[in-house]
């Protein structure tokens, strides 16, 4: 993939002549301002977030006020499981974002075809695996994260349930990988609000009028994508995309490994990065249930407070990835400024809430007041991470769309490593231990990260600059 630069150079006069391709709601990044259209980018991308992380915090809500307090406990736990998996599936998606955007870029139409047709075939055989390997796994897993006794069997349940239903969860993201490599963000918009609002009716009907706690909450979940894949089909149906699933390219062609190659880096980082997490989640598990409870209902307010970060990661790297495409580094470098630009500005305000007023937002899910207590004591520590991993993650951005997707793993796993896993333990295992610490664990390895980009930023436009 490193080579993809040099060959978009030599494209010939009748790929660069090719017609626009028109999209509703596609964003052209290589004319234009640069902060409208990044704007213009990432607010549906960022609505979408919010909505998708409303799955998890609708379903810890419900089963707060509707189920136990082991029901907290199971969502938690299942839920970090099951994002283990989704995050590998991320990870490799963004080589699909990051590739479409090259060949747009570089208006290689006919590879765009081949790439999707290819990337179907992948991606129904991986999670037809996955449902293979989570199901009977579940109980296994549950155990590995020293799941409080209470809660196993909740928490096998729901891992299950998503387990089953995981062709779901690998088309929705795939899909919206797909139109993201395109420019276009308003169309998973519609897609992932949909399925919200069938999960929030499932969780109501399953959770709060059956009963059915954690079970009910999983199925939702479930029943909610299945229905959002389907729509989506027939959304993109009638709005006549350009580009096409050709059936001579249903099968494993060429350009299966490119996109592999550029998002198995961040497969590996993702996979030791959650297992880092779910390591973290044992650690505090050990401290009890109020404080397995407290921490899984911080993570539901962290997950909030990453979506600005996880957005402008996501938007940055289209952008970059088509004006590389483009030839254009110059309006590469400035987008990267001015998202970080952005995101510090919107994060500093979300740290401050955060810090002095976590207790209250922690109270919207649960009554306990314990559970309250340990929710507000990891997410102190954790309120600087809203402004520094924006920062980072519009690095991350820029770099996985100039395909550098080998130094994002490695520098995410040296701050994993190096610091955020060895200060969790160490702040766990003190006597009388506080989320705080273990919290503050999490900032602490990504300024670190910021460092090491910075490194390799100055270093790689030096690069760039002598070719």
């Amino acid at each position: 993939m490193d080579n993809l630069q040099k060959n978009n150079s030599n494209i010939d006069e009748s790929s660069s002549a090719a017609p626009s391709v028109k999209i509703r709601g596609k964003q052209d990044f290589t004319q234009g301002s640069i902060a409208g259209k990044l704007v213009a980018f990432m607010l549906p991308v960022l609505l979408s977030l919010v909505l998708q992380s409303l799955y998890g915090a609708v379903d810890m809500l419900i089963v707060g006020r509707f189920g136990t307090t082991a029901g907290i406990s199971g969502v938690a736990v299942g839920g970090n499981v099951m994002n283990l998996f989704t995050m590998l599936l991320n990870a490799i998606t963004m080589g699909v974002t990051v590739l479409l955007g090259n060949y747009i870029g570089a208006k290689r139409f006919e590879l765009v075809n081949k790439l999707l047709s290819n990337a179907v075939v992948f991606f129904l055989t991986l999670s037809l695996l996955l449902t293979a390997l989570i199901v009977p796994l579940a109980r296994p897993l549950a155990i590995a994260m020293q799941t409080p006794e209470e809660s196993i069997e909740l928490t096998v349940q729901y891992i299950r349930i998503c387990g089953a239903g995981f062709i779901f969860i690998t088309f929705y993201n795939f899909i919206s990988a797909m139109l993201r490599g395109m420019g276009d963000s308003n169309t998973p918009l519609i897609f992932v609000a949909i399925a919200c609002a069938v999960n929030v009716a499932g969780d109501l009907l399953l959770v709060a009028g059956l009963k059915m706690n954690v079970a009910g909450a999983a199925i939702a979940t479930v029943a909610a994508q299945a229905v959002s894949v389907a729509l989506s089909l027939i959304i993109i149906k009638k709005r006549s995309i350009p580009f096409k699933i050709e059936k001579k390219n249903l099968n494993f062609g060429s350009e299966i490994p490119k996109f592999i190659k550029l998002g198995l880096p961040l497969t590996i980082q993702g996979a030791l990065t959650n297992f880092s997490f779910l390591a973290l989640c044992a650690f505090v598990n050990r401290l009890g249930l109020d404080a397995s409870s407290g921490y899984g209902v911080a993570q539901k307010i962290q997950g909030f407070i990453m979506l600005l970060p996880i957005c402008l990661m996501q938007s940055m790297a289209p952008f970059v990835a088509q004006n590389v495409g483009a030839a254009n580094e110059k309006r590469a470098k400035s987008g990267l400024l001015i998202g970080q630009g952005i995101g510090a500005a919107v994060g500093l305000p979300v740290m401050i809430a955060i810090f002095f007023f976590g207790d209250r937002v922690a109270s919207i899910f649960t009554e306990d007041p314990a559970v309250i207590k340990r929710a507000f004591e990891f997410l102190r520590g954790f309120s600087l991470e809203a402004v520094v991993t924006c920062i980072l993650f519009s690095y991350l951005g820029y770099f996985n769309g100039h395909s550098k997707s080998l130094f994002v793993m490695i520098q995410g796993l040296l701050q994993t490593f190096l610091l955020r896993l060895p200060v969790s333990y160490f702040m766990s295992i003190r006597e009388n231990a506080s989320l705080t610490g273990i919290g503050a664990a999490a900032p602490t390895a990504t300024v670190f990260g910021i460092i090491l980009c910075f490194v390799y930023y100055k270093w790689l436009g030096r690069s760039l600059d002598r070719k």
